[in-house]
C-alpha cells in the first residue's frame, strides 16, 4: 500500500497548476484523491465526488499521461481492452468458462482456491463515470482491492494450518480445470437443443451448405424451405428427419447434419462445495468440471459419494478416489441441462502416520477397512513393522486403543476420527554375527547354516591376516538382559583343531587383534642438518646410515665428524629408580658410512638422532654502505671482527662533499635484543603506578635502531673503540655536508637556521624567536647527524645538520573561581583556629 501512495505523491509533485473545465487544478485533484484515499473512501465514491466538483475525463487523462511519461509510457495497472470479434467456424470453444460464471470467477485465487465472497463492485450505467473510474484505476487501486489482498494473505495463512486431506485440493489447481474436449466427434446420444450451431452439407446432383442455430422452440430455418424441427433429437434422429423432409427436393443428392458450436447448459451444484449455485457450462461438461467451477469441495464435503441427479433420478455416484488412485472415470458422466450435483458431508476422516509411503488424512467409507486405508496410503514403508498397527479411536466418553494384527487388517472397519500409526522395526538383528580386527574380510555375517561356529566365521572372512595375534581373541556376547559378557577365544587352537570350536549366537561379535594393535607404534626421530628431519617409522635392523638416507641425506651444513644417537633407558624389571635417563652414542661419517663409533650399531625403537652443524660453516653476512662514498652498495663482511674503517676503505673512502662527522649506523634488531626490550617493557608495566615511570605506550621498538658512531675518529684511529665492529644487516650512511641547524619544540617560531661556527645554543634559540612560554630550558637537548644525542650544557656545541629540541613543561590545570574561594575559606578557617589556640595558651 505504501508503494501506491508513494506513486501518488510523485504524481502530485509533477502536476502543474493547469485548469480544464473545472475549477480544480491538477495538483488540487491529486491532493483531493490522496486525502480521500487516506480516509478509506472507495474508488467509486472518489470518482463521484470528482464529477460533482466538475473534474472531467480529459483532466484525468492529462494527469495519467504525465505519469506514463515519467514511467516509460507504462501506466501502473493498465489493462489491454482490445477484443477480437468472434467468427463463426465449425470448431468449438468451451462456452462454459469461468468468465461466463461471474459469481465464482471473481472469488478464485491464482492457485484455484476460493477467496472471500465479500468483494463488492460498484455498478453505474453512466459511461463517463465508468471511463473515469478506469482511467483513475491505472495509477490508483481501489481500497477494496487492497483489502482483498490482505484478506487473501490471511486466508493463505489459515490454509497452512488446515489438515491435509488426500485428494481434497484436486479441484483447486488452476492447471487442472477438467475443461471438456470440445473438438471431438459429436456423441451419438447428443441431443440437439436451443443454441446449437448446425451445418447441413449437401453434395451430389446438388451442392450447398446451410448454416443455422437451433432456436428456443427447437427449429432451424433452411433457406427456400422454411423451419425444420430438430430440437430434442439426437444427431442421427435429426439426419433422418432432414432426409424425410428434404428428400423430395434433393432426390439425387446426399446430405449430412453436423454440430458446430454447442449450446450451453445450466447445472446445479449444491451441498458442501465452496460456492454452491447454478452454473452455465458447455454441453460437453462433466461432473469434475462442474465441481471445479464451484470452487471444489469444502472442508466437510465428501469426495467418495458425490451424487448426480437427472430428472429427479439418481444417474451416477462419483468416487474421486477411484479416479485419483485407479484412473477410472466411470462416475464422471457428461452432464445435460438442469442436472443436479449433490455433495454431502463426509462420513469418515481418518489419519495415518508413521511408516507408510504417504502419511496424511484420508476420507474413508464406513464399509472400508484398515487394509483399504493402507492401499490408499501407498502401502508400508520399507522399514515398517507390519505385524500390527496401533489404532486410537475417539468413541463414547473416552479414547480407545486397538492393536490391529496383520490378519485382521482387511476386516477391521474404520470410524470417523480414527488415528492409525505404523511403527518402525526394532534396531536389532535376528541372524547376525560380526567379526572385527585382523581378518581379510571383517564385517557382519548371517548366522546359521554354513556359519554356526567361530571357525566357520573366520573361514568365511577369508582367514586371519599375517600380523594377527591368534593366541587370544575376544568374543562379546549379549546376555538375555541385553548386557554384554566377554569370552576368551584361542583362535590358533580352534583353527588348528587343538581346542573345541565355539558355537555362535545371534549378535555375537568376535574381535581378533593384530600385533600392531597390541604394541605402541615404534618410531625413530632425526633432527638437525638433513633434508627432511622428522619422525619416521621404526624398522628392524635399521642403521644410522639407513635413517639418514631415508631423511633425504645430509645437507651442506652437516658435520661429518659428529652424529649423536640418544637412547632412552627402559628396564621393565627394575624395582628402584635410576639417575640415568638416556645414553648417547657419537659417530663420524665419511661418504655416507660410519667410520668412527660403535661397530655394528643398530637403531632401536624411539632412538633420536642428531646431525650437528659443521663448526667450519659460516653463512655470508652482508652490509650496506650508502651516501658519500666512492662505491656505495652491498658488501660482504670478510671476518666476524670486521670494523667500520675497513669497510669504508673497501668502498673507496669518502667523497670530497662527505660530512664525516654526521655519518650514522643503522642496525637491525636481533631476536635476543628484542627479547631484552620486551623484558624492559614488562618491567615498566609492573611499575606503572610510580610517579616517574616512562609512558610505555611510546615504546615502539620497530625493526632497527641507530648506533652512535664517530666515523672521523674511526678512520683516524683504526681498531680503536671508535671503530665499531660491524654485523650482518648493518647500514652505514655517510651524508653530505649540511650548513643548517634545525630548532624545534617550545620556541616562538620553530625553524631551520643557517649554521654559524662558534655560536652556542642561545644564538639559535634567539633566531627561532626565543623560548616559548612553557619551555623547559634545563631539558633542552641536541640530536646530531650521526645519531648521538646530548643534553645542552657547558661543553655542548651545535654542529652542522643537528637539531635542537626544546621540550615543554606540563600544562597545569587552572583552578576555577569556586575552587579558589574554597581554598581561601579553608585557609581563613585554619588561621582563625590557630589564633584562638595561641590566645588560650597565653
Amino acid at each position: 500500500m505504501k508503494k501506491y501512495l508513494v506513486s501518488i505523491v510523485m504524481l502530485s509533485m509533477m502536476a502543474v497548476a493547469s485548469f480544464a473545465q473545472s475549477s480544480m487544478s491538477d495538483e488540487a485533484v491529486m491532493e483531493f484523491v490522496i486525502q480521500e484515499h487516506g480516509k478509506g473512501t472507495s474508488q467509486s465514491q472518489i470518482v463521484t465526488k470528482l464529477m460533482q466538483k466538475g473534474v472531467t475525463i480529459d483532466q484525468i487523462k492529462r494527469i495519467k499521461n504525465k505519469y506514463e511519461k515519467e514511467n516509460n509510457g507504462s501506466a501502473l495497472g493498465a489493462k489491454n481492452l482490445t477484443t477480437s470479434p468472434n467468427s463463426k467456424v465449425r470448431t468449438r470453444e468451451n462456452n462454459g468458462k469461468e468468465k461466463d460464471n461471474a459469481d465464482i470467477s471473481k472469488y478464485r485465487k491464482k492457485d484455484g482456491r476460493i477467496t472471500s465472497q465479500s468483494k463488492r463492485t460498484y455498478d453505474n450505467t453512466n459511461p463517463d463515470f465508468m471511463q473515469m473510474q478506469r482511467e483513475l484505476s491505472t495509477f490508483m487501486p481501489d481500497s477494496t482491492e487492497i483489502y482483498d489482498r490482505m484478506y487473501l494473505e490471511e486466508m493463505m495463512n489459515q490454509e497452512k494450518n488446515r489438515r491435509k486431506i488426500f485428494g481434497r485440493d484436486i479441484f483447486n489447481n488452476k492447471d487442472l480445470s477438467f475443461e471438456p474436449n470440445m473438438n471431438i466427434a459429436t456423441p451419438k446420444d447428443y441431443r440437439l437443443g436451443a443454441g446449437d450451431a448446425v451445418f447441413i452439407d449437401i453434395w451430389g446432383a446438388s451442392t450447398g451448405t446451410f448454416e443455422s442455430t437451433v432456436s428456443p422452440d427447437g427449429t432451424i430455418n433452411i433457406d427456400g424451405f422454411g423451419p425444420v424441427t430438430i430440437g430434442g433429437m439426437t444427431v442421427d434422429e435429426a439426419n433422418k428427419a432432414l432426409r424425410r423432409q428434404l428428400g423430395a427436393r434433393y432426390q439425387n443428392s446426399q446430405m449430412r447434419l453436423t454440430v458446430g458450436q454447442t449450446k450451453t447448459i445450466s447445472v446445479n451444484v449444491m451441498g458442501e462445495v465452496n460456492v454452491p449455485g447454478t452454473y452455465t457450462l458447455s454441453a460437453f461438461a462433466s461432473v469434475f468440471h462442474a465441481l471445479y467451477m464451484a470452487g471444489g469441495i469444502n472442508d466437510i464435503g465428501t469426495m467418495r459419494n458425490i451424487k448426480v441427479y437427472r430428472n429427479n433420478r439418481l444417474i451416477s455416484t462419483v468416487d474421486i478416489y477411484d479416479y485419483i488412485l485407479n484412473g477410472k472415470l466411470a462416475g464422471n458422466v457428461r452432464l445435460t441441462d438442469n442436472d443436479v450435483i449433490i455433495v454431502g458431508p463426509y462420513d469418515c476422516i481418518v489419519n495415518i502416520t508413521g511408516k507408510v509411503k504417504r502419511p496424511m488424512f484420508y476420507e474413508m467409507k464406513k464399509s472400508e477397512s484398515v487394509g483399504t486405508l493402507l492401499k490408499y496410503a501407498g502401502g508400508f514403508a520399507g522399514d515398517a513393522y507390519r505385524k500390527s498397527i496401533r489404532l486410537v479411536r475417539k468413541a463414547g466418553t473416552q479414547y480407545s486403543v486397538y492393536n490391529v494384527g496383520e490378519f485382521d487388517m482387511n476386516s477391521f472397519r474404520l470410524e470417523d476420527e480414527d488415528s492409525l500409526s505404523i511403527d518402525s522395526i526394532l534396531p536389532r538383528y535376528s541372524n547376525m554375527v560380526e567379526i572385527k580386527g585382523a581378518v581379510f574380510r571383517p564385517g557382519m555375517y548371517q548366522v546359521g547354516g554354513d556359519i554356526s561356529t567361530v571357525r566357520a566365521l573366520i573361514e568365511n572372512a577369508e582367514g586371519v591376516t599375517e600380523d594377527a595375534f591368534t593366541a587370544h581373541g575376544v568374543m562379546h556376547r549379549m546376555k538375555p538382559d541385553r548386557t554384554l559378557e566377554v569370552m576368551s577365544v584361542d583362535v590358533a587352537g580352534i583353527m588348528e583343531g587343538r581346542v573345541a570350536d565355539i558355537p555362535l549366537r545371534n549378535e555375537d561379535v568376535l574381535y581378533i587383534p593384530s600385533k600392531k594393535d597390541l604394541q605402541e607404534e615404534k618410531t625413530l626421530t632425526i633432527y638437525g642438518e638433513v633434508m627432511y628431519p622428522g619422525v619416521y617409522q621404526y624398522a628392524d635392523n635399521e642403521t644410522v646410515e639407513d635413517l639418514i638416507l631415508q631423511a633425504g641425506g645430509l645437507n651442506d651444513v652437516a658435520s661429518m665428524m659428529k652424529v649423536d644417537v640418544s637412547r632412552r633407558m627402559n628396564d621393565n624389571h627394575a624395582v628402584t629408580t635410576s639417575d640415568t635417563i638416556a645414553r648417547t652414542y657419537s659417530f663420524a661419517i665419511k661418504d655416507g658410512f660410519i667410520i668412527d663409533g660403535e661397530p655394528g650399531f643398530v637403531l632401536q625403537p624411539y632412538d633420536e638422532i642428531y646431525v650437528r652443524k659443521s663448526p667450519g660453516y659460516s653463512q655470508l653476512q652482508n652490509i650496506k654502505i650508502e651516501g658519500e662514498v666512492l662505491y656505495s652498495g652491498t658488501y660482504t663482511l670478510p671476518q666476524k671482527s670486521t670494523r667500520l674503517s675497513e669497510m669504508i676503505k673497501q668502498a673507496g673512502g669518502v667523497t670530497n662533499t662527505a660530512y664525516v662527522k654526521g655519518a650514522r649506523l643503522e642496525r637491525t634488531i636481533t631476536q635476543d635484543e628484542r627479547l631484552k626490550m620486551e623484558d624492559v617493557r614488562k618491567m615498566l608495566l609492573t611499575q606503572s603506578g610510580e610517579k616517574d615511570t616512562l609512558d610505555t605506550k611510546k615504546l615502539d621498538f620497530g625493526n632497527t635502531y641507530y648506533v652512535a658512531i664517530d666515523l672521523e675518529k674511526a678512520i683516524e684511529n683504526p681498531g680503536s673503540n671508535y671503530d665499531v665492529i660491524l654485523r650482518e644487516g648493518d647500514r652505514i650512511l655517510v651524508p653530505e655536508y649540511s650548513s643548517t641547524v634545525k630548532v624545534s619544540g617550545d620556541v616562538m617560531s620553530p625553524s631551520t637556521v643557517a649554521y654559524r661556527e662558534g655560536k652556542g645554543v642561545g644564538y639559535y634559540i634567539d633566531q627561532a624567536g626565543g623560548w616559548g612560554n612553557r619551555a623547559k630550558k634545563s631539558r633542552t637537548f641536541i640530536v646530531y647527524m650521526n645519531g648521538q644525542k646530548a643534553r645542552v650544557g657547558y661543553r655542548t656545541k651545535p654542529m652542522p645538520g643537528c637539531e635542537i629540541i626544546v621540550p615543554s613543561k606540563m600544562q597545569q590545570k587552572k583552578m576555577s573561581t569556586a575552587e579558589i574561594v574554597t581554598i581561601g575559606s579553608s585557609t581563613a578557617s585554619i588561621a582563625t583556629m590557630l589564633i584562638t589556640i595561641a590566645n588560650l595558651v597565653k
